[in-house]
């Protein structure tokens, strides 16, 4: 047994603070919200006591849809960090060998208890664990099958299912990717809006040209909003964008990993029994 067992209790960032972590590399979307919000602030709250600089004009003075574009980019790169830790932990299971480490093992309806014990002495709690509870279904209904090929059809049954709720962990990532740069746009028709009316005010206001000129200054600070808030969204839609590419690749290969490894540590140790044959017949 390892002196160390893996334990995704113990190591799960969200089962560390009490609440009940998602599946795999699935993150609770309102935990995230809640540490985003915090970090939100912080940021705001550094950038307040900043000196009077563009960028501090840009994150403070530009409307109310720069701050939320703002926090929607702090809540992606949140879940996108705990995924990253998720994701290292299930990492850990393939660095072990499910099977007992002995050369002559095969795996049969007689040695599934062995091979679940053996499951059972690497990980505390490995249904938590995507490789290991894969193993653990296929061979829990390993005494009701025949043949090799219903395993190797239910570890690709539940191969299929992981790869769907992998997808589906970056949906509320795909929806923040659009709100972004759409609050960008927002911001731009307000800056707009401002420099219009402001600009019209002035034309009523003032009778000379040289008065208006002199006036245009007030007009520039819509501009700006305009400009500057559909940059910066744009900017944090970028970033986060290619960020969720590089993290949906890295998922995609860890399941990939995960069906090789299956493949390696059960379908090519299976050995079906003579008298399983004649109950197949």
């Amino acid at each position: 047994m390892p002196q160390t067992q893996l334990s995704a209790f113990r190591t799960d960032l969200e089962s560390r603070v009490g609440i009940s972590a998602g599946t795999g590399t699935a993150v609770k979307s309102w935990f995230a919200g809640i540490v985003a919000l915090v970090l939100t602030v912080l940021f705001y709250a550094i950038v307040f006591f900043l000196p009077s600089i563009s960028f501090r004009a840009t994150m403070l003075d530009r409307g109310p849809t720069q701050y939320v574009a703002v926090f929607l980019g702090i809540w992606c790169a949140t879940i996108l960090l705990i995924k990253r830790s998720k994701l290292k932990l299930q990492r850990s299971a393939l660095e072990h060998s499910a099977v007992p480490e002995t050369s002559d093992f095969v795996l049969s309806s007689q040695t599934a208890d062995e091979l679940i014990r053996n499951i059972y002495s690497i990980a505390e709690d490995p249904e938590r664990f995507v490789v290991f509870n894969r193993i653990l279904i296929a061979v829990a209904n390993l005494k009701n099958l025949g043949r090799v090929s219903d395993v190797d059809d239910i570890l690709r049954s539940i191969a299929e299912r992981d790869e769907s709720a992998q997808q589906t962990s970056f949906a509320i990532l795909g929806g923040f990717l659009w709100a972004i740069p759409v609050l960008g746009f927002i911001g731009t028709v307000l800056g707009l809006a401002q420099a219009i009316g402001t600009f019209s005010e002035l034309l009523d206001s003032q009778s000379d040209l040289s008065g208006i000129v002199g006036s245009l200054k007030e007009v520039t600070g819509g501009l700006s909003t305009a400009f500057e808030t559909t940059l910066v969204a744009l900017v944090i839609a970028l970033i986060v964008q290619l960020w969720v590419t590089a993290q949906k690749k890295a998922e995609e290969v860890f399941l990939d990993d995960c069906n090789e490894y299956c493949l390696k540590q059960i379908v090519n140790r299976i050995k079906i029994l003579p008298f399983e044959q004649a109950r197949e017949i």
